[in-house]
């Protein structure tokens, strides 16, 4: 218990097997998170310049975009400087750091996600008070509600951990979450059990606000041509979005709860980072080419720009 206010330092595992094949992976995983960063940025740039998609359906998805930079932030980085180094070490402070921004962005994912479905329930099942309910004041209050409850709950969950005495240093990952975190306490407590319970509950009643809402979307498009053309045009990339998403994340916390030995660290490494590889590079790919109006003002860009280098050259 002596060493316990001395840690300032955890050590993390995963890339103990790369040093063969570190420079390939590095320059791979620059090159990811360059198109992350291009494709993400895209997006919000033309949602935020053409004033015609200041709309909400436009305005969550340059939300979800631009809290998959953050998200990605919080690991990319810390990630490529480990790929260079020998020693795979990270502050105490920048250890929380890292797992305050993973968690808060999975968890801001949720709730842009579960606003965007409302957002999609509303203008097919209830379309005559569509703009009536989706005002521009309430749009401004959801979001401001889907980015503040995740930082808040998570907020607390960090503080909760923070608190904790540890007995270790050793994190197996490639980076840090609060779980992992809370496993090195010295002894349990009841909050590091009732917080992340809450939090659990949180984002199970978001899961089943989201069902709920396809089922009455899903039941509306069964009885009008319309809605359906409605649903492929709009619904069908944002669920789409959600099953990625959700699949994602759900092979982290799967090998996290339930890991095995008999996992080779390839696979246990890529299990880890899907969720910060897939939907961000995928999300704004899918709405770039599914959503018409998004398609073609990135198209008029591209060919305005390409005839003026004609024109100059």
């Amino acid at each position: 218990m002596d060493n316990v206010s001395v840690i300032t330092m955890f050590t993390l595992s995963g890339l103990n097997g790369t040093t063969n094949y570190r420079v390939t992976l590095f320059a791979l995983t620059l090159l990811c998170y360059c198109l992350i960063w291009l494709v993400n940025v895209t997006i919000i740039v033309t949602i935020i310049m053409d004033k015609s998609l200041h709309e909400p359906m436009y305005i969550f998805l340059c939300n979800l975009c631009i809290n998959g930079l953050y998200g990605t932030a919080g690991f990319y980085p810390k990630f490529l400087m480990d790929l260079l180094s020998t020693t795979h070490v990270i502050s105490y402070a920048g250890c929380f750091l890292q797992g305050f921004v993973l968690h808060s962005s999975v968890c801001a994912d949720f709730s842009i996600l579960g606003l965007m479905a409302y957002d999609r329930y509303v203008a097919i099942c209830r379309p005559l008070v569509y703009h009536s309910v989706m005002t521009i004041q309430r749009v401004c209050v959801f979001l401001f509600l889907a980015w503040l409850v995740p930082f808040y709950l998570l907020f607390l969950s960090t503080i909760t951990t923070l608190r904790s005495r540890l007995c270790g240093s050793h994190i197996p990952k490639i980076y840090c979450i609060n779980f992992l975190i809370g496993k090195l306490a010295c002894s349990a407590s009841i909050a590091n059990v009732i917080v992340p319970a809450f939090n659990y509950t949180f984002g199970s009643g978001l899961v089943i606000f989201v069902v709920w809402s396809y089922i009455y979307i899903i039941r509306t498009c069964l009885t009008s041509k319309e809605n359906r053309s409605k649903f492929m045009q709009t619904c069908l990339p944002h669920l789409f979005c959600l099953i990625l998403f959700f699949g994602s994340l759900a092979f982290d916390l799967l090998y996290v709860r339930f890991g095995s030995k008999d996992i080779s660290q390839s696979v246990e490494n890529f299990m880890a980072i899907e969720f910060l590889v897939v939907p961000p590079i995928i999300n704004p790919l899918i709405y770039g080419f599914k959503l018409t109006r998004i398609r073609n003002r990135i198209q008029s860009f591209m060919c305005g720009k390409s005839s003026v280098f004609r024109q100059k050259s």
